[in-house]
């Protein structure tokens, strides 16, 4: 420090100051604006990128918000549709149980109604046969009794005797 000291020059140290100066004067006409210009231009560029990046963010929010509001309406909605498919489904087998039970019960009337018409039919058909056998019956025992005169003579006078009586 003490060698430059003691060569310290005073025209140079001017020369510097001016040579210094001008090129502070320079630096300021010519390249201190576009400087400061491009330096504000990126402060500004980084304004509107954090106002970008701001009103994206409360976009962003306002999508999240409006999808949850269609996620829960399409929950509702499933969930009606599931609630509309199970009553469906109830009623269904709800229809097909009462179909099978009156399809049942006239089933079962049906029978009773061919087992009464076949109890009828067989009861008349008992009757006839009845009556027949009784018939061929009555007709044997009044040939073997008809058969004696004495005998007829007696059933002749007991049915003219009740005949009175009536």
């Amino acid at each position: 420090m003490d060698k430059l000291i003691n060569q310290f020059e005073f025209g140079l140290f001017f020369w510097q100051i001016v040579i210094f100066v001008g090129l502070i004067l320079l630096l300021k006409k010519f390249a201190w604006k576009p400087i400061l210009d491009a330096v504000n231009e990126r402060e500004e560029g980084i304004k509107n990128a954090l106002l970008s990046a701001e009103n994206a963010k409360k976009e962003m929010q306002n999508l999240k918000s409006d999808n949850e509001k269609l996620l829960a309406d399409a929950r509702a909605e499933r969930d009606a549709m599931i609630k509309e498919a199970r009553e469906i489904k109830e009623k269904m087998i709800n229809d097909a149980k009462l179909e099978a039970q009156a399809t049942g019960e006239k089933m079962i009337e049906q029978a009773k109604a061919a087992i009464n018409s076949e109890k009828n039919a067989a009861m008349a058909e008992l009757k006839n046969q009845v009556s027949s056998l009784s018939l061929e019956i009555a007709e044997k025992v009044l040939r073997d009794e008809l058969s004696n005169k004495e005998s007829q003579a007696k059933l002749v006078e007991k049915m003219l005797g009740d005949a009175k009586l009536n």
